[in-house]
């Protein structure tokens, strides 16, 4: 290079002016970039609490407080102990008692129903039978009832029928009242009482079973049983409408035979629970018993005829 150019170049230099490091340059620029981003994220911290806590600091919620717990024990204890409302208690109480009631009723129909239970076939069959006898018995009232009336209607004298069927009718009612003598077929009931175990309940109770099966007339030890008699213990004995009776109790009842006697021996009926008292029961069938006692005819205080 000549002298000249030379000159030329030093000339330039020095007109130009020191140049800046690009390292110098270029650190400040980083440093003020850093700087920024760290106020953005502290920006950014800032603002992330608010708003955890706007939502109600969900992400904390969801974190198990007891990590140790399995599924069983959360649930577990989470039911109990119980938090019941009002409501909820007087359901609970309304179905106890709904409840409560159905197996009451469901131990008073198997207790009914043990002495079926446990009875034998030929036992059942007899039962069957006897209920059968008893809707024949009906058929056959209805079917009388049915022939009076048309007998009536079809009677060229109505009222020769009608006074006839007055005395007929009459004559039912004084045996059923107790005002007239009656005979018939029916059994002759005999309780022996050597014990004294035997009380009236239980003599009541055979009362119940002869009427249930057809009886039509019947006296215990010459008093007359009707509709409106009574039974009391009386110290060692029994009292039938205030007439003291003694041991051994006889029964005779006007009635079809083959029905009264098997209604006596049904299973759990008034012969085995007697018999559970020590006491001894005979049943004879007769084709001729004689019912005599009589009752006087007593006139209602109140009550008067509607047809008057």
């Amino acid at each position: 290079m000549s002298d000249h150019d030379e000159q030329s170049a030093n000339r330039l230099r020095k007109e130009l002016p020191d140049e800046v490091p690009a390292s110098s340059s270029a650190e400040p620029r980083a440093a003020e970039s850093q700087a920024a981003e760290s106020q953005a994220a502290e920006a950014r911290a800032a603002k992330a609490p608010a708003a955890g806590a706007a939502i109600g600091e969900r992400p904390e919620r969801r974190s198990d407080p007891e990590p140790g717990l399995t599924g069983r024990q959360r649930l577990f204890k989470g039911l109990w102990p119980p938090r019941l409302t009002r409501a909820q208690l007087i359901v609970a109480v309304l179905l106890f008692g709904l409840g409560f009631g159905l197996a009451v009723q469901v131990a008073s129909n198997s207790d009914s129903d043990d002495a079926l239970r446990g009875a034998r076939q030929e036992d059942l069959v007899r039962i069957l039978d006897e209920l059968d006898d008893r809707t024949q018995r009906l058929e056959d009232e209805k079917q009388g009832l049915e022939k009076q009336r048309d007998e009536l209607e079809n009677s060229s004298d109505q009222a020769e029928e009608a006074r006839k069927q007055t005395l007929e009718k009459e004559r039912q009612l004084g045996v059923l009242a107790g005002t007239v003598a009656a005979q018939g077929p029916g059994i002759t009931v005999t309780i022996e009482d050597t014990k004294g175990a035997v009380e009236a309940d239980m003599l009541l109770n055979a009362i119940q079973e002869l009427r249930a099966a057809g009886a039509e007339a019947i006296q215990v030890n010459g008093v007359r049983v009707v509709a409106g008699t009574y039974l009391t213990d009386s110290e060692e004995s029994v009292s039938v409408d205030g007439n003291k009776i003694n041991a051994p109790y006889r029964f005779q009842a006007i009635g079809k035979p083959q029905d009264l006697e098997p209604a006596l021996n049904i299973p759990g009926g008034v012969v085995q629970t007697l018999e559970k008292e020590q006491a001894t029961v005979t049943v004879e069938r007769s084709s001729k018993i004689v019912v005599d006692a009589l009752r006087a005819v007593k006139r209602p205080d109140y009550a008067r005829s509607s047809s008057q």
